[in-house]
C-alpha cells in the first residue's frame, strides 16, 4: 500500500486506513512516497489501535519512476453534476501533473457555494488516485479561475493546445512534431456546451494552437483521457 507524506509521518487518516481498513500486521511493508519522486520501503514494527499509531522502519529508497517525461496541466471547463470527479480521477491515473477548473462561459455549473469543499473533495481523489496508479506525485488541483486567466497561465507552457470540434487539420501529432525540448505542456478541454466562439478567437489570437482529437465528437469527460494519452503516446510515453 502507498502513502504520501513529506516529511515521512503519517497522518491519523492513513493509520486509521492501516489499521481498521487493510488491517495490516506487524511485519508487513508499506511505502512511503515523498511527493518529490522518492519512495520509501518501509517495515511496519508496531500497530496500536486503542491510540490509534503505527510504528515502521524505513528499508531502503528508491527514485519513483512513473511520472511523465513532461509535465501537463489540464485546464477543464467547468462540467456539470460529478463529471469533474472522474475526470480529476483518471487523469491522475493516466499521468497529468496539475488540473486547473475554468469557468467558461458555456459552464453549466459556477462554483460559489461551498467553493473550498469542492476543491478539498477533488484534492482528495486526486490523492487516491496518485496512490493506485504508483505516482511519485500527488497533482495539485486549483482554484477555479476563468477563461481569460486560463489562457494567461497556458501562455507560460512550452506548447498550449485547444482541442476544437471544427478543427480537422492539425493533430496533437502534428504539434508536438519534432517533440524536442519540450517540458512543459497546456491542454484546455471545454465544458459540455463547448467553446464559444469568442472564446476561440482569444485563444488563437494569442497563438494556443486548436487541435483534433479525431473524427468523432467526444464527451468533455473523454476528451481529456484521449488527449493525455494522445500526447504522452506522441512523445513516446509507451514505448
Amino acid at each position: 500500500m502507498r502513502f504520501f507524506s513529506d516529511d515521512l509521518s503519517l497522518s491519523k487518516e492513513d493509520i486509521n486506513h492501516i489499521a481498521n481498513v487493510l488491517r495490516l500486521k506487524t511485519g508487513d511493508e508499506i511505502t512511503i512516497c515523498d511527493g518529490k519522486l522518492t519512495d520509501y520501503k518501509c517495515a511496519i514494527t508496531k500497530i496500536s489501535k486503542p491510540e490509534l499509531a503505527v510504528e515502521f522502519d524505513i528499508l531502503g529508497s528508491s527514485p519513483n519512476l512513473s511520472e511523465p517525461c513532461v509535465q501537463i496541466t489540464l485546464f477543464q471547463g467547468l462540467p456539470k453534476s460529478d463529471k469533474m470527479d472522474l475526470i480529476v480521477q483518471k487523469c491522475v491515473e493516466l499521468g497529468v501533473y496539475r488540473i486547473v477548473p475554468v469557468e467558461c462561459s458555456r459552464s453549466i455549473t459556477k462554483i460559489t457555494d461551498n467553493r473550498d469543499k469542492k476543491i478539498a473533495r477533488w484534492q482528495n481523489i486526486a490523492e487516491a488516485a496518485a496512490k493506485q496508479s504508483g505516482r511519485g506525485i500527488v497533482p495539485e488541483i486549483a482554484s477555479p479561475i476563468s477563461f481569460d486567466k486560463a489562457v494567461g497561465q497556458m501562455l507560460s507552457c512550452d506548447v498550449a493546445l485547444m482541442p476544437y470540434e471544427l478543427e480537422n487539420v492539425n493533430s496533437i501529432k502534428n504539434a508536438l512534431t519534432p517533440p524536442s525540448n519540450i517540458s512543459n505542456i497546456a491542454i484546455f478541454i471545454g465544458p459540455e456546451g463547448g467553446i464559444s466562439d469568442e472564446e476561440i478567437a482569444l485563444a488563437k489570437s494569442k497563438d494556443i494552437q486548436t487541435v483534433s482529437l479525431g473524427k468523432r465528437i467526444l464527451r468533455c469527460e473523454t476528451a481529456g483521457f484521449t488527449a493525455l494519452i494522445l500526447i504522452l503516446s506522441t512523445l513516446g510515453e509507451y514505448e
